[in-house]
């Protein structure tokens, strides 16, 4: 029976890997065909070049290492790294290689596991975010851990995070990293920057060179500052879009790419997702801290802070003081110019007690027109009495609300710890006593337009 015959084909061009041969020098001397399928670039154009002027840069100190080995004698099977591609792609490389002593280079068969990777580092980057919604400290903490999740997909040196106040129809830049200066201004939504741009229309945006001249003047400035490759996606919620995160390079950095747009838009709505939760948990945990009306500590908040004071003093020479204030002459205020007149007048006594004492003072409301103040690290008792002539001084000059200037002067009891009391309850008891005390024993004060 005839054999079929053997079509005449170069059976180098049909391999979907690359056959990469290398010298000692760690030079390409010679590359198959699927090389450029793989790399970008033509055979050509890598022989003669070292390895790791392809490598990328995250990714060097473990592939010299990896050659080293091979160079002793050890076959290297399943190593995998990162080269950038000619068009500044990103390519995953899964490696099998071999030393040849005889001739003094290795040959190495390099397998495109990209998809493979890309697909894995997004979901678990998808993971992590979700994760640092839950873990992270506060807004900082969590960009901070979505600017190195993003880090892993794609090099992300310069990045940063724009929200948008609704309200305030402004943009904001709470976080961002750039190797060369600060975070872009504040501006507002109809700005003409590429932020805002991303923000308003909801579209990703790619800014590359050879599309900078398609923009307007004040866009195209951009390119003066250095900036070569600008990626934006914007953060969506459903319908409606709360800012955008943003990638960069400059002149002699990074390329980016369509795919680069394409991940990091990917995991936008998941970041969207872990901002807005880690935003209403925070606002839901200075409800349960502070009052809603002034902003200012709530009693829960306050005995928190004095178990941490009393704990501070505990074995020291030093004191923590109580100051229980409650304002005289403020129902008659609440009674002829109206709640919300009364309300406001608590809002100004609260950022003005906020004003005139110190950052580590504890300022709170405890209740319609009662409020505390706690004061750690006195030398002596007496030391309390200097802070209330200063609030009472700071009362001294009347509030002006919608037009009316309102007089209100507080009574003040003191208590200290570990003089008076020596548990939280007990200390805001004495406290308590001792303002009711002041009030009964001083003339009460007056409201007046």
């Amino acid at each position: 029976m005839d054999q079929p015959a053997i079509p005449d084909i170069d059976f180098l061009d049909l391999l979907l890997d690359a056959i990469c041969i290398v010298d000692a020098q760690d030079r390409f001397v010679w590359i198959s065909p699927a090389g450029e399928r793989i790399f970008g670039y033509t055979p050509a154009e890598m022989i003669g070049r070292r390895v790791c002027e392809f490598v990328l840069p995250g990714d060097e100190a473990r592939t010299r290492e990896h050659i080293e080995r091979i160079k002793a004698g050890e076959d290297q099977t399943n190593f995998e790294n990162r080269y950038r591609r000619k068009d500044g792609g990103i390519v995953h490389l899964m490696w099998s290689a071999r030393w040849s002593e005889a001739d003094q280079v290795r040959v190495a068969v390099a397998h495109d596991v990209t998809r493979l990777r890309e697909a894995k580092s997004v979901q678990s980057a998808l993971y992590s975010i979700s994760e640092a919604a839950h873990t992270a400290e506060d807004l900082d903490d969590l960009f901070s851990r979505i600017h190195a999740i993003i880090s892993h997909l794609l090099p992300a040196a310069n990045f940063c995070v724009a929200l948008l106040d609704a309200r305030a129809q402004l943009i904001e830049y709470p976080y961002c990293a750039d190797e060369r200066g600060g975070a872009p201004r504040t501006t507002t939504i109809d700005a003409d920057t590429l932020g805002a741009r991303v923000i308003r229309t909801g579209t990703h945006l790619l800014l590359a060179p050879e599309n900078f001249d398609e923009w307007p003047a004040s866009i195209r400035q951009l390119k003066d500052s250095g900036t070569r490759y600008w990626l934006g996606a914007p953060l969506k919620l459903d319908d409606r879009t709360i800012g955008a995160l943003i990638v960069k390079s400059y002149e002699g950095g990074l390329t980016y790419t369509e795919s680069d747009l394409e991940l990091l838009e990917f995991v936008s709505t998941q970041v969207a997702q872990a901002i807005e939760r880690k935003r209403l948990y925070l606002r839901l945990r200075h409800m349960a801290h502070h009052d809603s009306l002034t902003g200012l500590a709530n009693r829960r908040q306050l005995e928190a802070r004095m178990a941490s004071a009393f704990a501070a003093a505990d074995g020291r020479d030093v004191r923590v003081a109580l100051l229980y204030l409650d304002l005289d002459g403020f129902k008659d205020i609440n009674d002829t110019y109206s709640h919300e007149i009364g309300d406001a007048l608590l809002q100004a006594v609260a950022h003005r007690l906020n004003d005139t004492l110190r950052e580590s003072s504890t300022v709170a409301r405890l209740g319609g027109d009662e409020f505390a103040v706690l004061v750690d690290e006195l030398a002596t008792s007496g030391d309390a009495y200097a802070v209330v002539n200063r609030i009472q001084d700071m009362f001294a000059t009347p509030f002006t609300i919608a037009g009316h200037a309102l007089r209100v002067t507080p009574s003040i009891g003191v208590a200290v710890y570990p003089d008076d009391a020596d548990t939280a309850e007990t200390l805001l008891q004495h406290a308590d006593r001792a303002m009711y005390d002041v009030k009964r024993y001083s003339r009460p004060a007056s409201a007046s337009r």
